[in-house]
């Protein structure tokens, strides 16, 4: 995988410019300008920067196909699915193929 074709690709599909993305990984224009404009490859420190602004985790980069972010919502979720027994998660399966059917 092209770490910088990836980064380029979250960026596109977010509408970001490396502008934006700085701001909200707190990293320097200068950081982001050496990644992008020379081609160099990040640090893992600096990727898992840009991957928390990102709202991924370095899996989630690395993955490949579709990638699901992990919303505060879905991970409220998916705690409350983590505490559930085998019989009550056959349960909650079945109520939510049901309701997504009923759409």
């Amino acid at each position: 995988m092209d770490t910088n074709q990836r980064l380029r690709r979250l960026l596109d599909e977010r509408g970001w410019t490396e502008y934006k993305l700085s701001k909200v990984c707190g990293l320097s224009q200068s950081t982001l300008a050496n990644i992008f404009k020379r081609n160099t490859v990040p640090s893992i420190t600096t990727l898992e920067v840009i991957c928390k602004g990102f709202g991924i985790t370095l899996s989630q980069f690395f993955a490949d196909g579709e990638m699901v972010e992990m919303t505060p919502e879905l991970k409220e979720v998916f705690e409350s699915w983590m505490a559930l027994t085998p019989s009550q998660k056959s349960a909650a399966l079945q109520m939510l193929k049901a309701m997504s059917q009923n759409e």
